[in-house]
């Protein structure tokens, strides 16, 4: 043992027992956080983009219980103030508080590694589902014609060699955000997403490679899914999954099922140095009816998200030192409730933003209230910050684009916003 070793102070060893019992796995103390993608090659820093679709009520999820207007707002569906009564919500700052469902990830704000951008998201004001999830993995907003998604540009711009397995979606159809010329890795759902298949035997392959000989661009195509597909799984050979959640595997992407999907991405990401960018996405997030407040639908949702965002970290392991995770959704929820004690489609919402390179422990965005005069159309949080420019940070600081090519991936993108040089430590 070291003897110049430090003693922890008694709020750091709170903290790690508090993250410890959460789950969370550690990779080093603060300190190691504290500049560890600053420190390390490019090649090394990652991008997991976690899309919720349906538009989770970003005023649940950090709920604005400072605001005078937050609680007449919602008679059924505000959470009561940290410390008031039992489920209140959970205290981040003066004005904010986290949704008690997500106490699992109250030791990663704890620790600066866990941040929100509110009243942020896309400026198209369209409140159709299909259209603003389009917008926000396009990249483009107002503008459908777009043929490719940003993280697929983004694998185009990324310095350093391409490879089969940098960009890896996971899901059980390939989404519009990595849509485009750049190869793909595809994992699929559940543990035998990677289990041998009718493609994995050799003479197939041979047949399709005969087949695909007289057309390069599908046989370059068809060469690039054998190898993504042949790394990834020597990346997991000798990995057994965790009791937790292997019945929940079974099923369709849901809620219970995302945390041994998201270990098992995490683990993938561990495991080949090559990957940088995952994405995948979690539905059930459109609380119409009965959305509820601490409990109900919406709280359960939460507490599965939560668990599986915590999963995804250990799957990640050291490698969550140099990885940012971005939680999005395509737009937020009307701020008073509505006849069925749910919420409808509205306009600004939060993002969500964790790991070592992000400076957590606090909110940040432009938070323009809830007051009658500050709702677009009388009914919903403005959106004060695009979400482009919550990426462009993590995309130039993190990844390491240049100017020009950021451009590349987000073309008419708004400038920069203030509150940018917050979003990862220095």
């Amino acid at each position: 043992m070291n003897d110049q070793t430090p003693t922890p102070s008694p709020r750091r060893r709170f903290l790690q027992a508090s993250a410890l019992a959460a789950g969370w796995t550690l990779a080093g103390l603060p300190q190691a956080w504290a500049g560890a993608a600053a420190g390390s090659p490019l090649s090394q820093r990652k991008l997991v983009v976690i899309m919720l679709r349906g538009a989770v009520d970003g005023l649940s999820v950090v709920a604005p219980v400072g605001d005078r207007n937050y609680a007449p707002a919602r008679p059924d569906l505000a959470l009561v103030p940290p410390g008031s009564a039992e489920g209140a919500a959970l205290k981040l700052d003066s004005l904010f508080a986290l949704h008690p469902a997500l106490l699992s990830l109250k030791p990663a704000w704890d620790q600066g590694s866990l941040a929100f951008v509110h009243a942020s998201g896309s400026p198209d004001p369209t409140r159709s589902h299909f259209d603003a999830q389009d917008y926000l993995e396009s990249g483009t907003p107002g503008l459908k014609s777009t043929p490719s998604g940003w993280m697929n540009r983004l694998l185009g711009q990324l310095p350093g060699p391409a490879s089969p397995t940098r960009g890896v979606a996971m899901g059980a159809t390939p989404p519009r955000i990595f849509a485009g010329p750049a190869a793909v890795a595809s994992l699929g759902l559940g543990p035998k997403a990677l289990a041998g298949k009718a493609i994995d035997q050799a003479d197939l392959q041979q047949g399709l490679e005969r087949l695909y000989a007289g057309d390069a661009k599908l046989g370059a195509s068809f060469q690039a899914a054998l190898a993504g597909r042949g790394q990834m799984q020597r990346s997991m050979a000798g990995e057994r999954e965790p009791a937790m959640n292997a019945s929940g595997d079974a099923g369709a992407p849901s809620a219970r099922s995302f945390a041994a999907d998201a270990r098992r991405l995490g683990q993938l990401i561990r495991n080949d140095g090559q990957t940088q960018l995952a994405f995948t996405a979690v539905g059930g997030w459109d609380t119409h009816i009965n959305q509820g407040a601490a409990q109900g639908q919406l709280a359960n949702r939460l507490k599965a998200l939560g668990e599986g965002l915590q999963a995804l970290s250990q799957g990640l392991g050291p490698a969550l030192q140099d990885t940012v995770i971005v939680v999005m959704s395509e737009f937020g929820r009307t701020v008073h409730q509505n006849g069925t004690l749910g919420s409808d489609h509205g306009r600004g919402n939060a993002i969500w933003l964790l790991g070592g390179p992000v400076a957590g422990g606090r909110m940040l965005g432009e938070w323009p209230g809830l007051e009658s005069s500050a709702l677009v159309d009388g009914r919903d949080l403005a959106v004060a910050v695009d979400f482009r420019q919550v990426l462009r940070p993590i995309l130039q600081s993190h990844l390491g684009l240049s100017e020009a090519a950021l451009a590349e991936v987000f073309p008419a993108a708004p400038g920069r916003w203030r509150g940018e040089a917050q979003v990862l430590r220095s």
